[in-house]
């Protein structure tokens, strides 16, 4: 049907229109009615479509709106005074289709949703419908019309904890309560994440970093299983809606209730003392490449949205590694960014944002990184996101790597080397990484990657050290299996990467052998106290505090079953591991030198101990030159806070070796040591109950402990 005939069915205005205004962009709702404005810079006609609900399948009123009347510069818009929220709309556009030369690929066949909308419902969703030129009017998605301003906060405001004080717990909306396991009233929600905050508390983390909860077609299949059965996106890292909360996740969205239970989720985790992070794809979007589906961007301006290849601009620039790749330094896509971010701040009280491949963002139109990209230092200086968490995936899927010199000076980093380093390690490898021998790389990754971070001006806070996330085995597999499982994906086990620097323990997958089963507890508990030792800002994946699996798979991205939900079960069957996670936790808090603001610089405390040193199994003889070395101990000397108080000192002692070791113990005039932690040990001795209530730990004499192989040994004096 072209533009002509279907304008003579346009039925008769149901609401009064006025001229409205071109900011904000979306549908703003008044006291009188609801203004509209979209960005087309190419458009030659735009219409608006109204519905009366989410699942009609023709509008009721289609509006054309004139150019010389409702269009200033390239933003077209209109005011409908009447309408109120919950009205559904949509829009089709018309332009120049000059694909291969411009990028353009209007399609007035093609219903759109609102780049800036609210919020989105996807019951009519047919992605194959909207992925040919017919016209799909039946089967689009609709966007809603939202007020936002009527939400009672209270008191409520980011909490902004400090960022050297920040553990980072990265979790799955859906998958942390989806499981019948978790006895929730709402599981798979936003309102069953509350029900689990008491959980959250206990365990003692300070931020839950959520998955994408951006709008993303939870309905597109990914893959057929081996069984036959369609695999949908699970993770949701392919938005379309960049200011919606993920429908999925809402008891109620068909009316913008979603917003609602968003806001009361972060509003109680608040409450609890824990901020939200979210997870945020701007690299690219759900429409793909040039066989993908027009959704929204592609149809209001392609050639500003993406990144279009030069030689022939039907295709796109790819990357993201997911079909197309976001234009973030043009002007209006940079609009979009920050107004996205500023948005969540703002209205949803949202504590900081993780980037997903962030390098992208440093990228030009034509892919070419940029040494002062637009996007990243907005970001940087906002002043309305000043206090929030900023981290970067410092790499994307085309090569460009940027840890240590990632744009900017705030950000936090995901440290992919202190992830590899501390895994060789762990496992018993032995040699060289990044020209140091092993021990020598682990020295430097856990006193704060200095070797990274430092010569750029950074700090320790910008190194966001993680063992474990979404993408890759949990910490449970990561000892249970040397090689990926992902036959369930429907790839032929082709996916996810072939090198995850694990080990087995001496049987592949689940055993009944007790001594595997020893040692592998003893390593989870091992990789969990050298991240909680460690300078910097400690991430991990939910559930590896109570060893869940996936039993090998290392990328789950498709899996929206037991494969990837968290197994309440497990809570009870590994209380000693939740108990040693939850310790660990606790004890990094109660040591300020354990979370630095600042790196080593060998200052000296009272009792003549450095801020750090580094021993092997013998005082001040690390092995730097032993590339046989399996073994590293660390003393950190206290230091006195302001009121006088914290200045415990702590000497660790890592030994990966097959055999047991002894090792010496420093002398500290006047006070004693006291055992803490002991890996080795069944719980609960293998951490004391009050790890910072003084005269509770096992009191260490003599001048040498025999430190069990595969273990790890935290002492403090007094």
């Amino acid at each position: 049907m072209s533009i002509t005939q279907r304008q003579a069915e346009v039925v008769t205005p149901t609401y009064q229109i006025e001229v409205g205004r071109s900011h904000p962009l979306g549908a703003t709702p008044d006291e009188q009615g609801v203004n509209f404005s979209v960005y087309s810079d190419r458009a030659t006609s735009v219409s608006l479509l109204l519905f009366d609900d989410h699942d009609d399948p023709d509008p009721i009123q289609e509006i054309k709106l004139d150019p010389t009347t409702y269009k200033t510069f390239k933003f077209w818009h209109i005011y409908l005074r009447g309408a109120k929220p919950g009205l559904h709309y949509a829009y089709r556009v018309d332009g120049p289709q000059d694909v291969h030369g411009q990028g353009d690929c209007h399609n007035p066949d093609k219903v759109l949703i609102d780049p800036y909308a609210r919020g989105n419902t996807n019951t009519l969703w047919d992605r194959v419908a909207a992925c040919t030129p017919n016209d799909n009017a039946a089967t689009s998605m609709r966007s809603i019309v939202i007020d936002i301003a009527n939400y009672d906060w209270g008191n409520d405001c980011p909490l902004n904890h400090p960022m050297n004080e920040t553990i980072i717990y990265e979790m799955h909306v859906r998958g942390f309560t989806q499981s019948p396991s978790s006895n929730c009233r709402n599981p798979g929600t936003f309102l069953g994440v509350i029900e689990k905050i008491p959980y959250l508390k206990e365990l003692g983390v300070t931020a839950v970093e959520l998955l994408p909860i951006f709008d993303f077609d939870n309905k597109e299949v990914k893959q057929i299983n081996p069984d036959g059965k369609p695999l949908s996106n699970y993770w949701g890292y392919d938005p379309f809606g960049f200011f919606c909360p993920q429908s999925l996740y809402c008891v109620n969205p068909e009316y913008g209730q979603h917003v609602t239970e968003f806001r009361d989720m972060i509003k109680a985790l608040h409450k609890a003392g824990i901020e939200v992070i979210l997870d945020v794809v701007f690299n690219h979007t759900s429409e793909g490449n040039e066989m993908g589906p027009m959704i929204s961007f592609k149809g209001f301006a392609n050639n500003h949205y993406y990144m279009l290849s030069p030689q022939d601009k039907r295709y796109y620039m790819n990357y993201s590694g997911c079909g197309n790749t976001v234009n973030g330094n043009e002007p209006i896509t940079e609009k979009l960014i920050i107004d996205v971010l500023e948005y969540w701040v703002t209205e949803m009280h949202v504590d900081g944002f993780r980037f997903d491949e962030a390098a992208i963002l440093s990228r030009d139109e034509d892919g070419i990184p940029l040494a002062k990209p637009p996007v990243i230092w907005q970001i940087e200086l906002s002043e309305i996101l000043a206090d929030s968490k900023v981290i970067a995936e410092a790499w994307d899927a085309a090569g460009l790597y940027q840890v240590g010199y990632f744009p900017g000076y705030r950000w936090g980093e995901w440290n992919g080397r202190y992830r590899d380093t501390i895994r060789h390690f762990v496992k018993g490898d032995r040699g060289y990484l990044d020209g140091k021998v092993v021990v020598g790389a682990v020295a430097d990754v856990i006193a704060g990657s200095a070797s990274v971070f430092h010569t750029e001006g950074e700090l320790p806070i910008n190194s966001i050290n993680f063992l474990t996330a979404h993408d890759g085995f949990t910490l449970n597999d990561l000892v249970s299996y040397n090689y990926k499982h992902n036959e369930a994906n429907g790839e032929a086990n082709r996916d996810g990467i072939n090198d995850n620097l694990s080990w087995n323990c001496g049987a592949e997958g689940e055993t009944d052998d007790p001594a595997i089963e020893a040692l592998r507890k003893r390593q989870v508990k091992n990789f969990a106290a050298i991240l909680m030792l460690s300078q910097g800002v400690p991430m991990f994946v939910a559930g590896d505090e109570i060893r869940r699996t996936q039993k090998g798979n290392n990328n789950a991205y498709c899996q929206d079953n037991e494969i990837s939900w968290f197994d309440w079960d497990l809570a009870e069957k590994n209380r000693d591991m939740f108990r040693f996670f939850k310790k660990m936790i606790a004890f990094r808090k109660t040591h300020r030198s354990l979370h630095r603001n600042s790196f080593f610089t060998g200052q000296v405390n009272q009792r003549g101990l450095a801020d750090i040193s580094w021993h092997g199994c013998r005082l001040n003889a690390p092995g730097w030159f032993d590339p046989s070395s399996t073994v590293l101990a660390f003393t950190m000397g206290g230091f006195p806070a302001k009121d006088g108080s914290g200045d415990t000192d702590i000497h660790v002692m890592l030994n990966m070796d097959w055999q047991d070791l002894d090792f010496d113990i420093p002398t500290v005039p006047g006070r004693k040591w006291y055992r803490v932690v002991d890996t080795a040990q069944d719980s609960p001795n293998d951490i004391a109950e009050n790890v910072g209530e003084p005269g509770k730990e096992t009191v260490v004499e003599g001048s040498v402990y025999g430190v069990h192989n595969r273990s790890v040994v935290v002492l403090i004096s007094r």
